[in-house]
Parts: structure tokens; C-alpha cells; sequence
């Protein structure tokens, strides 16, 4: 191998302070002390061979998430399928059928029990051979590890062992937790990628040690060794201990020098680690926990039918046993033919409790055909070929980014179409998490006139609710015209804008010609709007790429704002393109005749931004020498930290971020300071004493000495970006419309017909599903996207519970509670008091009201509540409150909830719920990992639940029930036969009928049903949201019905009666006819494999009584050709066969002739009226609002009849 290429001359760490700086051993650390029980791992460096022999051998660097091996797959698939109750019984069975006592031959009972069993097992193994395969594939990557003498060969990842030095390129994965020794810049700084870890797309600095900095290429690892002393291996992801002993000394280490396996390298041409953990013991696979197991209702509600069932055979074997007893001490004396003088145990007339004992093992055997043994198995392979459907459905395939629909379980596709609460993240979910740079307010004045798609969607709205204050009515009102104004544009901006259309830049959204090509420069604070573009480009942590295709520069951010601001700046003319260890450099345009001047600035700090700063600020030193603090942050945290003579564009940049926040964008205030030289090199004293300092106190010092020099600040202005919403979540989707003075005309035909048409969260709310979302935005961006989405609207009650002051000792937390307590109380009693029948309320609660409504003695009174709500908001809401709130839900409603998000910060509540939905978006795919569904945008969610929920629910329930009539049905004709009988334990069926009935004759038309079943097509089903056999009747008509027929009558021209193989040959045939025309009855849709299913089972099980009945008789027996020469010639036989049973339309069966027939053409209003009848009455969507305002005009128009009469009364001509 090449040795390594040459060093990148940037010192990246010097600009770092929470991130990763350290302090080195060499400004005085002392090393951890690392003894006692959890820190017993030693590494020895570049030595592996010293890890093949105990006590230093640790785990291979193979991984396996298979459930089974060759060795314990047996045992344990055996254990899960006897552990089933119906598995488990027939098991015992079997095992008896075995001794004399059994009414079947052993095969009978064995054979099928072998076949279902086998097959559910061979459903696990190939389940676990793909998770094999996928193991195989990951075991099978190579990466570049150091052989010797300074060489470096690729080897498999499963062969990496503790102690090998491994070599990552750029884009590569890391293949175990490595200690990071050097990497190709300078100071050994990398960027590191933790998308498969945690979900974050923004990437991360690590930091090598300096003293393993000298390892700077190939052949200086020919004679490098060392000694890892840590902690053993653990799941926390951002805590690590241990020491490097290196050149005769002692270096600590932390987490910021630990690469970890599946993070991926980024904006760095290689590094080099060491082994440190391998395999399982990787922190990844510690953390790497199965998902909860998860089985719908409908499974439950069938292990109850089954346990049921249980009761009903152990109810009749007792009946049967009994009457056996009876018979034998009553009846047995007279039976000459059983010779009583000489009784048999079992028919002893003096002992009849002990017969009565016996038979009971005999009847349980007997009627064990109530249960139905192939259940379990032909659900399993149903549900197996749904989720195949689903997988393959091209209607939730998202053409964009390439990514289908996937179940990554097979066990809830039922649970799919019984959802009433869907518990929904915003950003990523709702929205895109795709950022684009839309407005900005600089010098108090904004800029920036085109629309976000919350605006777009808001005046749309207000065109179609048609409200009192529209701008002019026509006398007939079919005519609205609404004046809608977008906040901060103003006419010549919007004038100038529509002269000079844009080609559509990834990240900036901004059109307002008044900033563009230098026209800044004429502004009235063209210093103001100077600085504000610098702050863009200075303020970062970005790394510069250039796309040499197009000559423009990408950049590599830690989060996507970061990025749409560098695209912003580059686009105004400030071209951030290049870093090195202490400056950046920029393109500045600074006239309109288009040239650029290349500026440097010194970084002399960077203070980074951290979730509890919310901000981060630059101290650079500009070429004329002025050291300036720039500074970017919520505008909160800024505005505490304005200097007075910084307030001169307060108040309007406040009124500003009001109306972006109103208009669902992302918002960060701007401010920066001058400082003294004086005043920065004492304060960078301190700061330096404080970042090299030594003990857990560490980054509070920092953040103390940061507060220091970010105080007195000036603010500048405001930037705003806005996070789309998805395809298909709000009403329309509309592109490039920009409004300033937009006269928007709607007739009622409009109104009307596109009511007929609300996206994805109005059919949801038709179906009767409750949506709330659970995100981490501020209240005003959530109740804006609340808006835009139709959660909210406009005549809709909002109850907003927030915490007043939750500041201060327990007392204060005590008055808290009271008063959170106090809000929860008089809303309930608003909600209950409330007497308008249309009266919709909306909840509206933050994060820290959350934490106390969530405690024991409040969380109940919060539900009652929100439950009444027709939606509900949660804002500010952490990761674990997002999981709290859906346990809360899940457990105070005991109804199914589905949990939707795509950020590893939704993981705890995609577990919680019922039904787990990931959304592959740009946050990674740890929510998609942990889901039971993944879907590409929350739009497919609609024809995941309203199409495929409703189909899988409809055909699961029905195979259920279908399941369990068929085994009514003929398990009962078996006890109705003994009882006829005198209970003598006498099977009127062949035991070769008994060996088919489940696994052959009655299984693959269920299979059908469960399959291909749709009641109504899918564009019905989505249209029509609502659209959600009697075994005993059966067994009692077939019985009688054979025996009145037969018993007594000439069975054969001869005059020869019937015996036993022929009643039961015949009832076996009426039993195969009824349950096969009883499922297609029950079908409603119809493909050609349906229909050979059915008729070829029917037809089926002739051509087996044919051939079985042509076998020799030492074969046959009593079969022998009972079909040819038996039953065909009877006529009885045939009549006997032919039955109906009639059935109640149900209100699909009522769409299907509507639709059949077409008359949903020929009358729209009959039409209209049975496709509202499947819909539930609604509070929230398009739909809800439609109504809202239709009743709204008709209160109108009957006010405004009411005063024309009223005008009439009183007038001459009236009197």
C-alpha cells in the first residue's frame, strides 16, 4: 500500500471549545484513574496477536442480529410454536392418539400438526436467513488495516481484531470503535458523520491526541505500539474513560477521540485509529436493543376465541363423557350384541364413572376439530404476502428519492385499519427539514416578498372560508374577492421581483430585488446590511467545497439552517470560500458592477452553539485590525443581551419575527460587538485559563467566561428560513405564488368542488382518527403549521396551558402545578359546559406545562381533555415527553395508536405506540429502524392506513371468523353424530377426510380471502373512510338434514339403506360445499385466482374420493369405490348436497351494486348521500372547515330573509 498522502497544513482545533478541545497531558492533565470493576479492558496497540489467548482474547469483530443459529434454531423455533395454546393442545393430542384410546388413527392427528408446525418454522428461518444474509454482507466489507512494516492490505471487516491500526477514507464507515491517532490535517482534527447513530445529519469534530500526531502517514506505523486502558465495553454513546500509555507516559482520553462503528467520515481525506472495541462490544451493538414485541388486537382478541373454544371442547367432551356413563349403566345391560355378561372395562355397567373417565380422553381427541389447527399458520403467510402488497404498492412510492413503502413487520398490518389516535412529529414528518433562506429583516426593515407555503396556504384558506370582512360581494354572493397582504412585502419590491424571474437555488427561497445584485448598496443602511451579510458568512463552522462543474462553492454545515445561510450570503455577494487553520476567507461584492474583493478574517475564538447556549458567536479580527464579536442565536437569548444603544431595531425586527413565526418559519436574531484590544486580551486570558483548566466543572466555566464577552450586543437583524411542508399534508400545493395585492375570485362552484378534494390529514380526520403532533418548535410555528395543515381554523377555540413562572424554590413549583391544575380544570368545564353542537377546541400546551401535566396526579385530568379536543398541539416537547405523552395516550385510551416521525428524537414514542411509522427524510434512518412501517412522506400515510388498513383489517377479521365457522361447523356434526350414537366415541368421518379438511380442502381459499379480499376498490376506500357465518346453524342444518334424508331411507336402486362411510362421505360433502360457497360469499372482489382456489378445492376433493375409492380395499377399506358405485348413482346424494344460505347486505355490499351499476353517475345525490354515510362527522380538515362555513352563510342568509320580512310587515303596502 501507498503510503498515506500528504497532510492538510489547517489546525482546525483551534477554532473548537465545547466541541472537542481538551486539554493535553502535556498543560497538565492528569490521567484517569482507571481500576476497579468496569475498567478492565486493555488494547495493546498494533498487537493483536497478544488478543488471541485469555485473558486478553475479546469478542471478533463479527456481528450477527439473527434470532436463531444451526444449533439452537430447533429448540427455540419449537419453543415459540408450543407456546401457542391451539399448537400446544394439538401436541398433547397427537401424543395420545398414539394409545388405543384415540377415535383416529395417530397419522390423522400427527400429519397435520407436522405440516403447520413445519411451515410457520420454515417462515422463520427464511425471515432469519435475510437477516443473515444482510449480516453476511456487512461482515463482508473491507477496510485498510496495518499488516506490518508499514503496509496496510484491506481485510474483512469480521477479521478486525482489538489492537489492529485501521486506515478510513473519506466517506468511509468506521468498522469498530477506533481510538483516533492522527488524521490527514494538521492538529487531527476530523468530521465525523453520526446519521446511523443518532439521526443527526450535522456532523461532528473529533480531535486526536497531540502526541499520536507524529503518525502521520503509512510507514510510521511500522514500529508503533502502545498500550488502551478503559472501560469495558458499555451503551453510552457520548461518555468514555480510559488512558493511552504512549512513550512512557500517560495520556487521558475521552469521547471526543473515539470514533464509533457505522459513523461515517466527512470533509476529511483519511484517519488512523486503533481498535478499540469489536463486534458486539461496539457501542453501536450494545445500544443495538430489540424492539418491543408487538401484537395487534385482533391476535389478543383471537387467543381469547381460541381459549374459548378450549371451554366450549372440554364443555361437550364432559357432556359426551357423561352421557357415555349413562348409556353404559343404563342402557349397556340390554345391548346382548356388547355381551354384558362379560364386560370390557370400558363398558363395564358396574363401573360406570371409570368408563365415563376414559371417554373423556377419548372426546376431547374427538372434538379437538373445533380448534382450528391451521389458524395460526394460514394468518401467517396472509400476512406475509399483505406486507408483500404494501412493499409493492408503486401508490406509495416515492418517485424523488427513490424509496417505497416497507413493512418491516408482518404482525400489525390488521392493526393498520383500527387507529384512532396518530401522535405526528412536525419537522421532517410534516415538514421536509429542507431549509430555504425566505426572508430576513435588517436595520428594522424586512425584506423578502415571496410567500412561504404557510402563507400560500393560509390565504387560499381565507379565499375559501369567504368571511364578513371580504374586500367585495356581488348581490348574488356567488363571487368573493380577498385582498391578501404578505407581511413585510411592499409594491415596488413585488413589482421589480416579477420582472426578473430566478432559476430556483437548493436552499434560497429569498426574492426581493432591493438585496440582489448589489442593489443594497442604495438601501438606507447599506453599513447595517454590510455587516448583517458578513455575520452570514463568518459566523459558522462550515466547511467549503467547490463544484467544479458549475464553478459554485457547496458547503458542508452542522445543520441545514447553517447551510441556507452560506447559500443566502453567497448568493448576496458573499462568497465564503475557504478556511484554514486560523482565517476565512471571502468574495465580497461591494458595488453592482459585479467585482469582488477576496477579504480575510482572523479567527481568533469560536464559541460554538450547544442545545442549551442557542447560539454561537466568532471573535475575528478583520484587515484593518477591529476585533468584532459576531454573534447568531434565538432570539430570547439575544435579546437578553443587547446593549442599550442596541435596541435601535428592536421593536420593529420583533414585529418582524412575529410574522415570520405566524408564517411557519424558522427564525435566529443577528447582533454583533466591538471590542477593545484591551478588554479581548484580558478576556482571552481568562477564556484560555478556563478551556485548559482541569475537572468536571470545566464547560460551566466556559459557558460562564462565554456570557462575559456576549453581552452589550448590537443587533443587526433577523434571518428566516422556512421548512417545507411535505407533498400531499396541507390543502394545496401550490408553486411560486407570491402575493402582495392578490385579488383572489371564488365562485361557489369552486368552493364546493374542492371540498370534494382535501388531502391527507382532512380524509384521515373523515375516517374518525384524532392527529396530534408532538414537535420541538415554538408555540407560534406550531399553531401557524396547525393552521396550514387544517388542524386549525379560524372560529376554532384555542386553550393554550402554559406555565406562568416556573422559576424559583419548591414553592414556586408547588404554585406552578396549582395553577397548571387551575387551567386543566376550567377548560374541562368550558369543554363540558359548551352547547354549540359545532364547537371545536384546540389544546395548545409547551414542553414545561407538559412536565407537570404529565405527573401521576395530573396526567389523567390533562387526557380527559385533550381527548375533547378535536386536535392537540404539544410544543417545545423533548424526546422522552414525545414517548410519555404516547404511553399516556395508548394506556388512559386503551384505543391504537400509531406514532409517526423521522428523527432519532422520535424513536421513544415510534416504540411506545401501537403502530410505528418511520419517514425516510434527511434525519437519518434511526426512526425508520425502530418502525413497523416506513413510508417516504407522511402523504402515503393516508393510503397506508385508509387503504391497506382497511383491507388488511376487513380480511383478517373475516379469515378469522371464517376460520372459526368452518370448525364449528364440522367439529359440531362430529358431536351431534355421537350423541345419535349413544356417545360411543365412533368418528362418523374417515380418518383421510380428517387429515385434509384443515391443511387441504378448507385452506387455500381462506388463504385467497385473506389475500386478495377488497370489498370496495381503493379509490372507494378512499373516498368512503368509514367502510370497516354461523358455524352452529351450519352444523345443525348438514347433520339433520343427512340423516333425516338417509337414515331411514332406500339409499341404492336395490333398495340397500346407507351405512355409516356414506352418511359420512355425504356429510363430508356438504360440509366441503358449504364453507367453500360460504367464502365466496363472503369475497367481494374476485380475481381468476379466487375462483380456481374455491371450485379447484371443491373439485378437489372429489377427485380424492375418486382415486382414494379406486385403491385396492387393504388400502381403502370401507372407501372403496364409494364415489363410483355408492354416492354418484343416488340422487339423494346430490340433493343432499345442494344448499343456501341467504345473507344481509351490508353497506359495502350496498356500494359495490352502486358502483356496478354505475348509478353513482346516473344519480349524483344518491351517490353523495351513501359516501356520506361512511364518513364521520369531523372538527378538524378542509372538510370541517367547509361546513363551518356553509353553516356560517346559511345563518347569514336567514338573518338577512328574516329582517326582509320583518321590513315588509312594517311597510304601507304590507298594511
Amino acid at each position: 500500500m501507498a503510503r498515506g498522502r500528504r497532510r492538510s497544513k489547517l489546525r482546525l482545533s483551534n477554532i473548537y471549545t465545547f466541541g472537542c478541545l481538551r486539554p493535553s497531558a502535556d498543560e497538565g492533565q492528569d490521567p484517569h484513574p482507571i481500576q476497579g470493576p468496569g475498567f478492565s479492558r486493555t488494547v495493546h496497540c498494533n498487537q493483536p496477536h497478544m488478543h488471541r489467548k485469555k485473558p486478553l482474547r475479546y469478542r471478533s469483530n463479527y456481528v450477527s442480529t439473527t434470532r436463531y443459529n444451526l444449533i439452537t434454531f430447533f429448540p427455540k423455533s419449537l419453543y415459540e410454536q408450543f407456546h401457542r395454546a391451539a399448537n400446544f393442545y394439538f401436541l398433547v393430542a397427537a401424543i395420545l392418539s398414539v394409545f388405543p384410546l384415540s377415535p383416529f388413527n395417530k397419522w390423522s392427528m400427527i400429519a397435520p400438526l407436522v405440516f403447520v408446525v413445519g411451515l410457520s418454522m420454515l417462515k422463520e428461518a427464511l425471515e432469519d436467513w435475510s437477516r443473515f444474509m444482510q449480516d453476511v454482507k456487512i461482515n463482508a466489507r473491507k477496510a485498510l488495516v496495518h499488516k506490518r512494516d508499514g503496509e496496510f492490505r484491506r481485510k474483512k471487516w469480521k477479521k478486525i481484531s482489538v489492537g489492529d491500526v485501521v486506515k478510513v477514507e473519506k466517506d468511509g464507515f468506521f468498522p469498530a470503535d477506533l481510538l483516533l491517532l492522527s488524521s490527514s490535517y494538521e492538529d487531527g482534527i476530523c468530521y465525523v458523520e453520526t446519521m446511523n447513530l443518532d439521526g443527526e445529519t450535522n456532523l461532528k469534530v473529533k480531535r486526536s491526541l497531540e502526541v499520536t500526531l507524529s503518525l502521520d502517514d503509512d510507514a510510521s506505523f511500522k514500529d508503533f505500539t502502545g498500550t488502551i486502558r478503559c472501560e469495558d465495553p458499555n451503551p453510552s454513546l457520548y461518555t468514555f474513560v480510559g488512558n493511552l500509555e504512549y512513550d512512557r507516559q500517560i495520556f487521558p482520553l475521552d469521547p471526543s477521540q473515539i470514533l464509533l462503528r457505522d459513523s461515517k467520515l466527512r470533509n476529511t481525506p483519511y484517519v488512523y485509529g486503533v481498535v478499540v472495541f469489536t463486534g458486539h462490544d461496539t457501542k453501536v451493538m450494545q445500544n443495538s436493543t430489540s424492539s418491543p414485541s408487538k401484537r395487534s388486537r385482533i391476535e389478543k382478541t383471537m387467543d381469547y376465541i381460541i381459549y374459548t373454544l378450549l371451554v366450549l371442547l372440554i364443555l361437550i367432551s364432559c357432556i359426551s363423557s357423561s352421557g357415555f356413563a349413562w348409556e353404559t349403566k343404563f342402557h349397556m345391560p340390554k345391548m346382548w350384541y356388547l355381551a354384558p355378561d362379560e364386560p370390557e372395562n370400558l363398558t363395564n355397567p358396574s363401573n360406570p364413572v371409570y368408563a365415563g373417565v376414559v371417554h373423556l380422553i377419548t372426546a376431547l381427541l374427538l372434538y379437538g376439530y373445533l380448534i382450528p389447527i391451521s389458524l395460526y399458520v394460514s394468518i401467517e403467510v396472509v400476512k406475509v404476502l399483505q406486507a408483500t402488497f404494501i412493499n409493492k404498492d408503486l401508490h406509495m412510492y416515492d418517485s424523488e428519492s427513490g424509496v417505497p413503502a416497507h413493512a418491516r413487520t408482518s404482525n400489525l398490518n390488521e392493526e393498520l385499519g383500527q387507529v384512532d389516535t396518530i401522535l405526528s412529529d412536525k419537522t421532517g414528518t410534516l415538514t421536509c427539514n429542507q431549509m430555504d433562506f425566505l426572508k430576513c429583516s435588517i436595520a428594522g426593515t424586512s425584506y423578502g416578498v415571496r410567500s412561504s407555503e404557510v402563507e400560500v396556504a393560509a390565504a387560499q384558506q381565507m379565499a375559501v372560508d369567504l368571511d364578513d370582512h371580504s374586500r367585495a360581494t356581488t348581490p348574488r354572493m356567488s363571487v368573493q374577492e380577498i385582498e391578501v397582504e404578505s407581511s413585510g412585502s411592499n409594491h415596488e419590491g413585488e413589482t421589480m421581483m416579477m420582472m426578473s424571474p430566478r432559476v430556483p437555488i437548493k436552499g434560497f427561497g429569498f426574492e426581493d430585488v432591493r438585496l440582489m445584485n448589489g442593489n443594497w448598496l442604495r438601501e438606507p443602511h447599506a453599513d447595517d446590511i454590510l455587516l448583517f451579510f458578513r455575520i452570514l458568512a463568518i459566523c459558522h463552522t462550515a466547511i467549503p467545497e467547490l463544484n467544479e462543474e458549475t464553478g459554485k462553492y457547496t458547503y458542508e454545515a452542522e445543520s441545514p439552517d447553517e447551510a441556507s445561510f452560506l447559500t443566502a450570503a453567497s448568493e448576496f455577494g458573499f462568497v465564503f470560500f475557504k478556511r484554514t487553520q486560523s482565517s476565512v476567507y471571502v468574495h465580497e461584492r461591494l458595488s453592482s458592477s459585479g467585482q469582488t474583493v477576496e477579504r480575510e478574517y482572523k479567527i481568533l475564538n469560536l464559541l460554538d452553539f450547544t442545545s442549551k447556549r442557542k447560539r454561537m458567536s466568532v471573535v475575528v479580527r478583520d484587515e484593518e485590525g477591529q476585533i468584532l464579536l459576531l454573534c447568531k442565536g434565538a432570539d430570547s437569548i439575544i435579546f437578553e443581551r443587547l446593549a442599550k444603544n442596541g435596541k435601535t431595531y428592536l421593536g420593529p425586527t420583533t414585529k418582524h419575527l412575529n410574522e415570520y413565526g405566524e408564517a411557519g418559519l424558522r427564525t435566529l436574531a443577528l447582533s454583533y460587538r466591538k471590542l477593545d484590544e484591551d478588554d479581548y486580551s484580558a478576556w482571552n486570558a481568562e477564556f484560555h485559563k478556563a478551556k485548559t483548566s482541569i475537572g468536571s466543572d470545566r464547560d460551566e466555566l466556559l459557558e460562564k467566561i462565554s456570557d462575559m464577552i456576549e453581552k452589550d450586543l448590537i443587533l443587526v437583524g433577523a434571518t428566516a428560513v422556512e421548512d417545507k411542508l411535505q407533498k400531499g399534508v396541507c390543502i394545496y400545493q401550490t408553486r411560486h405564488l407570491n402575493f402582495h395585492l392578490v385579488y383572489v375570485k371564488l365562485s361557489f362552484f369552486f368552493l364546493f368542488h374542492l371540498s370534494l378534494g382535501p388531502q391527507c390529514i382532512d380524509k384521515l380526520a373523515q375516517a374518525g382518527l384524532k392527529l396530534w403532533v408532538l414537535t420541538g418548535d415554538k408555540m407560534e410555528t406550531a399553531i401557524n403549521i396547525g393552521y396550514s395543515c387544517s388542524l386549525l381554523r379560524q372560529g376554532m377555540k384555542q386553550i393554550c396551558i402554559t406555565v406562568m413562572n416556573s422559576e424559583g424554590g419548591s414553592q414556586d413549583s408547588k404554585a406552578v402545578k396549582e395553577n397548571i391544575l387551575n387551567q386543566l380544570t376550567k377548560a374541562v368545564q368550558m369543554v363540558k359546559l359548551e352547547k354549540d353542537p359545532h364547537a371545536a377546541f384546540a389544546l395548545i400546551i409547551d414542553g414545561k406545562t407538559l412536565t407537570y401535566a404529565l405527573e401521576d396526579d395530573m396526567k389523567f385530568q390533562f387526557l380527559a381533555l385533550a381527548v375533547d379536543c378535536a386536535s392537540v398541539i404539544c410544543c417545545r416537547v423533548s424526546p422522552k415527553q414525545k414517548a410519555l405523552v404516547t404511553r399516556l395516550v395508548k394506556e388512559g385510551t386503551g384505543k391504537t395508536t400509531l406514532a409517526i416521525g423521522d428523527g432519532a428524537n422520535d424513536v421513544g414514542m415510534i416504540q411506545e405506540a401501537d403502530i410505528g411509522v418511520g419517514i425516510s427524510g434527511v434525519e437519518g434512518m434511526q426512526a425508520v429502524m425502530a418502525s413497523d412501517f416506513s413510508i417516504a412522506q407522511f402523504r402515503f400515510l393516508e393510503r397506508l392506513l385508509v387503504v391497506h388498513g382497511h383491507w388488511c383489517y376487513k380480511r383478517i377479521a373475516q379469515m378469522i371468523c371464517y376460520f372459526f365457522y368452518k370448525n364449528i361447523a364440522f367439529g359440531l356434526t362430529l358431536f351431534y353424530f355421537e350423541a345419535f350414537t349413544g356417545f360411543s366415541g365412533q368418528s362418523v368421518y374417515n380418518d383421510y377426510y380428517l387429515l385434509l379438511f384443515n391443511v387441504v380442502l378448507t385452506s387455500l381459499p381462506v388463504i385467497a380471502l385473506g389475500v386478495f379480499e377488497q370489498d370496495v376498490s381503493s379509490e372507494i376506500c378512499l373516498q368512503n373512510t368509514r367502510l370497516d357465518g354461523n358455524g352452529v346453524y351450519s352444523s345443525v342444518a348438514i347433520f339433520f338434514l343427512n340423516i333425516g334424508v338417509i337414515y331411514e331411507q332406500a339409499f341404492r336402486a336395490t333398495g340397500q339403506t346407507a351405512d355409516m362411510d356414506a352418511v359420512g362421505t355425504t356429510m363430508f360433502t356438504c360440509i366441503i360445499w358449504a364453507v367453500n360457497v360460504q367464502i365466496a360469499l363472503t369475497m367481494s372482489h374476485f380475481t381468476w385466482i379466487q375462483h380456481v382456489l374455491i371450485w379447484g378445492s371443491i373439485g378437489l376433493w372429489y377427485l380424492f374420493v375418486a382415486l382414494y375409492g379406486m385403491m385396492p380395499p387393504s388400502l381403502s377399506g370401507n372407501i372403496y369405490r364409494i364415489l363410483a358405485e355408492i354416492l354418484a348413482p343416488a340422487p339423494i346424494y346430490w340433493i343432499s348436497t345442494f344448499w343456501s344460505q341467504f345473507l344481509n347486505p351490508m353497506d359495502h355490499h350496498i356500494i359495490q351494486e352502486i358502483k356496478y351499476y354505475k348509478r353513482d353517475l346516473e344519480d349524483r345525490r344518491m351517490w353523495t348521500r351513501e359516501r356520506n354515510k361512511a364518513r364521520e362527522k369531523t372538527k378538524i380538515g378542509f372538510t370541517a372547515r367547509v361546513d363551518a362555513k356553509i353553516r356560517h352563510l346559511r345563518s347569514k342568509l336567514n338573518k338577512k330573509q328574516s329582517n326582509c320580512s320583518a321590513q315588509d310587515t312594517m311597510s304601507p303596502r304590507s298594511v
